[in-house]
């Protein structure tokens, strides 16, 4: 069976997605983009049932009367829009969120009219000017590696909780 594994930053909760997405899609609407600190938030829809929280669990925020959207008490990550139509879990979250590119759009009338060109920025990699920011050189991440582990050094969970 197909399966992909995905968490929060910090690696406090983490989550297994059993089979298929329903669809991958992005929401322009402001509720969302609130949500994600964002121009638009990218989605995997998918049925509750196909998804096992292998670590933790995330706290939720009513968003309005109908949507509720998770995010990891920790580290803030947001994870889920749950609404009575389902669930979909942030597509960023993924281990490999470039196995799970978008096909739709949702929310198209918050969408901020210079989304369209982003791609046709100048775009640098992280380091390209040290000089300026030196620090760069030193990071130490704190953040989760994109696999699956018994334990992280950075979760409050201990081995044996999962």
């Amino acid at each position: 069976m197909q399966f992909y594994t995905g968490g929060c930053q910090c690696g406090a909760v983490r989550f297994r997605l059993h089979g298929k997405p329903r669809d991958v899609s992005i929401c322009h609407c402001r509720m969302c983009q609130k949500a994600f600190g964002n121009y638009f938030a990218p989605f995997v829809a998918c049925h509750p049932a196909d998804v096992e929280w292998t670590r933790g669990a995330p706290k939720q925020f009513a968003s309005s009367n109908f949507v509720t959207r998770g995010f990891c008490g920790d580290c803030g990550t947001p994870l889920t829009y749950e609404a009575p139509d389902g669930l979909s879990l942030a597509a960023g979250a993924f281990d490999d969120p470039a196995t799970l590119p978008p096909t739709l759009q949702y929310g198209t009338e918050g969408k901020l009219p210079f989304t369209d060109h982003l791609s046709r920025l100048p775009g640098h990699h992280t380091d390209f000017d040290i000089e300026s920011a030196p620090f760069l050189a030193d990071i130490v991440s704190n953040q989760h590696p994109d696999e699956e582990m018994p334990f992280w050094r950075g979760s409050l969970s201990q081995p044996g909780d999962e």
